[in-house]
């Protein structure tokens, strides 16, 4: 009998089957961005510790930093932030167990790769304005 049971047990869907809706790829991008979000520590914590150092290992640091991959690795770091702490706040807004039918849930999961997005370049415009 386990056997028979075990043949007719359906298969578990996987992201080849399933169609990419905006819930779900703020999902999956909420969790990137948290993996994204260690590494970036790590940077925060090599420029603390270059700033403890000295000021000849600060400015190694700061010329690493401040080139353009440094920048890009940067601004993906600032964007990865501020994202996860979008989808934070609408996973909060969740734990109320308000805002969960379809509808709204999908147009919040579109808000919140377009504002922080829009934060992102806000945040440099702002950083480049007063450097």
């Amino acid at each position: 009998m386990s056997s028979n049971v075990r043949n007719n047990r359906p298969l578990s869907p996987h992201l080849q089957i399933y169609k990419p809706i905006p819930t779900m790829v703020a999902s999956i991008v909420h969790r990137i961005t948290g993996v994204a979000l260690y590494f970036g520590t790590l940077l925060v914590a090599w420029w603390l510790i270059a700033a403890a150092i000295g000021p000849d290992y600060f400015d190694f640091v700061q010329m690493v930093m401040g080139s353009i991959v440094g920048r890009l690795v940067l601004f993906g770091f600032t964007w990865a932030l501020l994202h996860h702490m979008i989808g934070g706040i609408r996973h909060l807004i969740w734990d109320t167990g308000a805002m969960f039918d379809k509808h709204t849930s999908t147009k919040m999961a579109k808000i919140s790769i377009v504002l922080s997005v829009a934060l992102t370049i806000l945040v440099w415009v702002i950083g480049y304005a007063v450097r």
